[in-house]
Order: C-alpha cells, then sequence, then structure tokens
C-alpha cells in the first residue's frame, strides 16, 4: 500500500462508517458512481474491517515482520 497516508486511511474508514450508518437506517449511500444499500451490507462490512486494519497498521509504523530469519 504504497503512498497510502494515515490521513488518507482515516478518510477511507470514516467513509465506509458513514455508508454503515445510512443504511442501518435504511438509506441509500452513493460513492464513486455507486449506490448502496441494505443488500451490500457485507461488503460495507469488509470495507470497514480493511480500512481500520489499514489505520491500525499506519499508526504503528507499517507491517510487522515476524518471524524473520536474517542469512
Amino acid at each position: 500500500m504504497a503512498g497510502i497516508t494515515i490521513e488518507m486511511a482515516e478518510a477511507q474508514l470514516a467513509l465506509w462508517m458513514e455508508a454503515d450508518a445510512q443504511v442501518a437506517k435504511n438509506q441509500q449511500w452513493s460513492y464513486q458512481g455507486r449506490t448502496y444499500t441494505k443488500a451490500d451490507a457485507g461488503e460495507i462490512r469488509a470495507n470497514i474491517e480493511f480500512w481500520d486494519k489499514q489505520c491500525k497498521r499506519l499508526a504503528r509504523g507499517g507491517p510487522r515482520v515476524r518471524g524473520a530469519v536474517a542469512l
């Protein structure tokens, strides 16, 4: 995800959180030429989870490396 800042990730998370709030009230939400409804709740939730992980990753300084072996 080169080039994505924490601010950009937080803005995307906020957009998807708004989508979730709108469809929870039986309203539609439009973004980038597409309209989302309750039928799209799974996709909205997946985007919230994705952007939440990105925000957390960027907030801690980037990806974690586990089990790396120096050669």
